[in-house]
């Protein structure tokens, strides 16, 4: 079962099967090149140069949980947190 979370448009999707997850920045509208960054990151560019998505493989391992999914967004401004689990 893939886990996916939006806020406007960017998209965080986990693939369990794979343990793989892409955060989804924006969509493609155009040729995307995708640059290995390193064996666990992948980005992918436009044309433009504008980042469209990263791939981070072996995603538990890299979100340094080996059970679950923990999601934490910050209002860097006023400080606010608010925390998402994701079962894997």
């Amino acid at each position: 079962m893939l886990s996916i979370f939006k806020v406007k448009t960017m998209t965080l999707v986990y693939d369990p099967r794979f343990n793989i997850a892409y955060i989804k920045l924006r969509e493609k509208t155009a040729t995307v090149n995708s640059v290995k960054v390193s064996e666990e990151v992948v980005i992918d560019l436009g044309e433009d140069s504008a980042i469209y998505g990263i791939e981070l493989l072996n995603a538990k391992e890299q979100l340094q949980d080996k059970n679950s999914l923990l999601l934490m967004f910050i209002n860097e401004p006023t400080g606010e947190e608010k925390e998402i689990e994701i079962a894997a």
